[in-house]
């Protein structure tokens, strides 16, 4: 059966590219999604012809065992550890700067792709904290003279997003991977609804719709396959949340009862971060608890039932009458 140049697998029906002249699987066939600019500017650097470069199609693909790994100078194959799957495409084939406009890649699902990282940065806060404020926005905080806690919540709420995608980016760099966050097309589309939804309930006074918010997230390039690599980048974000949250928590421990509702707040951005970090290992679709499921299940099952018994007890301390009695002055 032919087999994709992409992902490797066998596919049924193979779909000719005529730019770089290999085939590939349906879910491949456009040149955006196996990366055909990457493919063609590797080639230019390399400086070597298609066919002396690559295995065609109709070639046997080694079977590597569990215990091998190949890894050629002069072509691309290259197996993986567990002898189940052969990835096509080394590290090396990725230009210098990717994110570069003058790479001449194309990214999709990405906006504004080539624009600095500081910009993407800018742009995804401010939309998280515009919707927290409308998510905690409560004109009786302001009557009781809280009105600064609207903005302290909605600062933790964007902090608990900002800092579960630093960390994704900070260990992808650690592995000297490029890596940039970057605004998802899509998922801004999702924010933008959310945001007027919220906006109409506030103005209307109706109840508040319930709304995602994910403007962005960070973009790595050479996690093709689920490895560790790949397993502890995406473990990062959850960690960090799980980090960040439990500091959080103590603090508002630590906070005397006479400045109470300060306390408080500290124990909901807690529970913020715990929510945000058990959302992102569900190992569904895009999130991280896809991969880290993949990668290795007890990592998994450690790292999720940990955010999901802190995301139990800061729920307890901020919605029971328990936490009512824990932070406020006796």
């Amino acid at each position: 059966m032919p087999i994709c140049y992409h992902c490797g697998q066998q596919t049924s029906e193979d779909y000719y590219c005529s730019k770089c002249g290999q085939s590939y699987c349906s879910l491949h066939k456009d040149p955006i999604d196996h990366e055909c600019n990457l493919l063609l500017e590797s080639l230019r650097l390399q400086q070597v012809p298609l066919d002396s470069a690559y295995i065609t199609n109709s070639q046997t693909i080694p079977t590597i065992s569990s215990q091998e790994y190949t890894s050629h100078t002069d072509s691309v194959i290259r197996g993986t550890t567990d002898g189940t799957y052969t990835w096509y495409r080394q590290e090396k084939q990725i230009p210098e700067d990717a994110f570069s406009p003058e790479s001449g890649i194309s990214f999709k699902g990405i906006l504004l792709a080539h624009k600095s990282e500081l910009l993407h940065f800018i742009i995804g806060g401010s939309l998280i904290f515009i919707i927290g404020l409308i998510a905690f926005w409560d004109a009786q905080l302001f009557v009781l003279g809280y009105g600064w806690a609207l903005f302290m919540l909605a600062g933790f709420y964007t902090t608990a997003f900002l800092f579960h995608e630093f960390g994704h980016r900070q260990v992808a760099l650690h592995f000297g991977l490029q890596t940039k966050f970057r605004l998802l097309t899509f998922g801004m589309l999702l924010t933008l609804i959310g945001l007027f939804t919220g906006l109409f309930s506030l103005i209307s006074n109706s109840p508040a719709i319930p709304s995602l918010a994910l403007p962005g997230a960070v973009v790595v390039l050479g996690l093709d396959k689920v490895n560790r690599k790949t397993g502890l980048c995406k473990a990062a974000g959850p960690i960090v949340n799980l980090i960040y949250g439990t500091i959080l928590l103590m603090i508002s421990f630590l906070i005397p009862p006479i400045i109470y509702p300060l306390n408080y707040f500290f124990a909901l951005a807690a529970y913020l971060n715990y929510m945000l970090g058990t959302f992102n290992m569900i190992p569904l679709g895009i999130l991280d608890g896809q991969n880290i499921f993949k990668w290795n299940k007890k990592v998994y099952f450690i790292l999720m039932a940990s955010l999901g018994i802190f995301l139990i007890i800061s729920g307890i301390l901020v919605y029971t009458p328990l936490g009512t009695s824990l932070y406020f002055p006796l």
